[in-house]
């Protein structure tokens, strides 16, 4: 079976979504997707402390309104962790995320078949008052001893 990979949009790819929302591809817009794109997920202010080292003046307020609206028009997404921090996640595409609950990181987990198994089930569930519009998967994990150590 051929391993799924996921999808982060290039610069074009990224520059063709913002004119579909009616965007401009600002300086700013593209120097936080060319970060994001490094990062894969994020919160603002990491996005904001690596676009410091690249010489880049930008607000944390101006990141994290771009990043915001980035996610509210879903060419991005958002991942609020344990701590309650808000993380966004470069890649839109449906997977599952691993959450390093001691490091504050994600990891993407790219798994159909247990994305498919879960949607059929959830699939001929009702709930009652509620229609089910997307399911998001996240994993909340602690390293284990051994990988600490690599």
């Amino acid at each position: 079976m051929a391993v799924p990979t996921n999808h982060i949009p290039t610069i074009d790819e990224f520059r063709t979504m913002l004119r579909r929302h009616k965007f401009k591809a600002t300086r700013q817009r593209l120097a936080v997707h060319q970060v994001m794109m490094e990062l894969v997920h994020a919160s603002a202010d990491m996005v904001c402390e690596k676009l410091r080292e690249k010489g880049s003046a930008v607000t944390p307020a101006s990141v994290y309104n771009i990043l915001s609206q980035l996610a509210d028009c879903r060419i991005y997404t958002r991942r609020l962790s344990v701590s309650n921090k808000m993380f966004f996640d470069v890649d839109s595409s449906h997977h599952i995320h691993l959450y390093d609950r001691e490091n504050h990181t994600y990891r993407d987990l790219v798994n159909d078949d247990l994305q498919a198994l879960v949607g059929a089930h959830l699939k001929r569930r009702k709930f009652k008052g509620f229609t089910v519009e997307d399911i998001d998967i996240q994993l909340i994990a602690r390293p284990t001893k051994k990988s600490k150590n690599l």
